[in-house]
């Protein structure tokens, strides 16, 4: 696995402390810019691990990394009683609060602070599982998708949805430019947090893509692990189950 990226490379806390204090600090305007940045393609990525999820009809759903409960809330179009958001960080926890009670969906979603290495679960609790562009966040990998699969149900399905690199010519190139480049530009202008989108950026092309991390998956013990890629490559969705 590549080496471990952390947001403030010059701090003395872990990369989970540091991960919390940079989406407390960016948390206000986290929304906009992450439109900004993926140019809106990210709602339609998000509507496909809706339908992947929905297609199992689930009674209980957990979205790991939820943030401003962006996937949560859309996860709230399924037929699922239960839909539990989970993040490390206050501050994004406390924006996505205020969109589900602006949307009038609190008896639907509980958006609760919680670490995804030791989940506040117990066994086979959740029909479904989601992290939308959470998991290259994750301090330990392993520990965090075990955990995962600790709580999911059997059969139940996780979906992964998360970054990953073009590999073919022009895409691949159009891709770095825009992630060294690009990226960091619009978190130096419109971020309060200028070291946090050039972490973004860092984590997004080193983080394990493809068959790497099916493999990553199949270790930890799921089983059906598929990847979907999405356009030409820059995010992908990752299918697997518990047997």
């Amino acid at each position: 696995m590549a080496e471990q990226i952390q947001p403030y490379k010059d701090s003395k806390l872990g990369k989970k402390q540091q991960v919390e204090q940079m989406f407390d600090t960016i948390s206000g305007n986290y929304d906009n810019l992450n439109r900004m940045i993926s140019l809106g393609t990210d709602q339609g990525w998000r509507r496909h691990v809706l339908k992947l999820v929905s297609d199992t009809n689930p009674e209980s759903i957990l979205d790991i990394a939820t943030g401003t409960g962006d996937l949560a809330i859309l996860l709230s179009k399924s037929d699922a009683e239960r839909i539990v958001g989970l993040d490390l960080s206050a501050g994004m926890l406390e924006v996505g609060k205020e969109k589900v009670k602006v949307l009038g969906l609190q008896n639907r979603i509980e958006m609760i602070q919680g670490d995804s290495e030791n989940l506040p679960f117990e066994d086979n609790s959740f029909d479904a599982i989601t992290v939308a562009f959470g998991v290259r966040n994750f301090e330990n990998l392993e520990k965090g998708l075990d955990e995962i699969l600790r709580v999911l149900k059997p059969n139940g399905i996780f979906v992964i949805l998360e970054t990953s690199v073009p590999t073919r010519f022009p895409f691949k190139q159009g891709y770095n430019f825009y992630m060294k480049t690009f990226m960091p530009l619009m978190g130096k202008l419109f971020s309060k947090d200028r070291k946090a989108y050039t972490y973004l950026s860092e984590s997004a092309k080193n983080f394990p893509f493809g068959e790497e991390l099916n493999n990553i998956l199949r270790k930890i013990g799921f089983s059906n692990v598929k990847h979907l890629p999405q356009t030409m490559g820059v995010a992908t969705i990752y299918t697997a189950s518990k047997q």
